[in-house]
């Protein structure tokens, strides 16, 4: 029998660390549906794909092979992304590709057979309200714009991209509209979930309200 804690949130608002740590504390198997997207818009790129070529883009999305290993590392194709997938270049187009409803089909269809009878962790923008309306848990992380910024440039200069901090608080901002106003798979808060402001909150702090959430939940 599966059991889904899902988990929801803009850009910025650690849904990816956190639910990495706590998937880790409660052996339950994380699927990170941001790196798919991301694996998409990678292969569009080395095809030198453009946005308007939507044809080409679903076509992408049909075809490439996607591994998350448990480790957390991402094979695209059989060959280890986890760092390519994170560039600036990436992230710049990532949210329009995953607008487009047939990439997004294609990727949700993908993330519920991964999930088939399996205890699973998985953070994205619509996974309580559309990917799994259903599942066990819900949980939607938020912050403050500029605290999310201020999180997403600190990790992009540890891994030595270029760019400047008002880059990435516009670079947000446009994620923010395209995340909000997408066709299928919109950033919405599910009537259900449980809210977390992580804005002053250290990842432990965070961690550690999922964690008595979901082993009451078990209980």
């Amino acid at each position: 029998m599966s059991f889904i804690v899902a988990i929801d949130g803009p850009a910025g608002s650690g849904k990816g660390t956190i639910t990495k740590k706590v998937g880790e504390r409660l052996n339950l198997i994380n699927i990170d549906t941001g790196a798919m997207y991301r694996c998409v818009a990678l292969e569009c790129l080395n095809e030198n794909i453009k946005l308007e070529e939507k044809h080409k883009i679903i076509e992408v999305s049909n075809r490439i092979k996607i591994e998350l290993k448990e480790d957390g590392k991402v094979f695209l194709n059989y060959k280890d992304v986890t760092t390519q997938i994170r560039s600036k270049e990436v992230s710049q187009i990532v949210s329009q590709i995953s607008s487009i409803v047939e990439v997004r089909l294609n990727m949700v269809n993908l993330q519920r057979k991964m999930a088939e009878g399996k205890k699973i962790i998985m953070e994205g923008r619509d996974i309580t309200t559309y990917v799994f309306p259903n599942a066990d848990i819900k949980i939607y992380l938020d912050a403050s714009l500029e605290e999310r910024a201020r999180r997403r440039y600190k990790e992009m200069k540890e891994k030595g991209q270029e760019i400047t901090y008002q880059d990435v608080i516009n670079n947000i901002k446009i994620r923010d509209k395209n995340d909000k106003n997408k066709e299928i798979g919109s950033l919405q808060i599910a009537p259900d979930a449980i809210v977390i402001d992580t804005t002053y909150l250290t990842i432990e702090e965070v961690a550690e309200r999922i964690i008595n959430i979901i082993e009451e939940k078990l209980k």
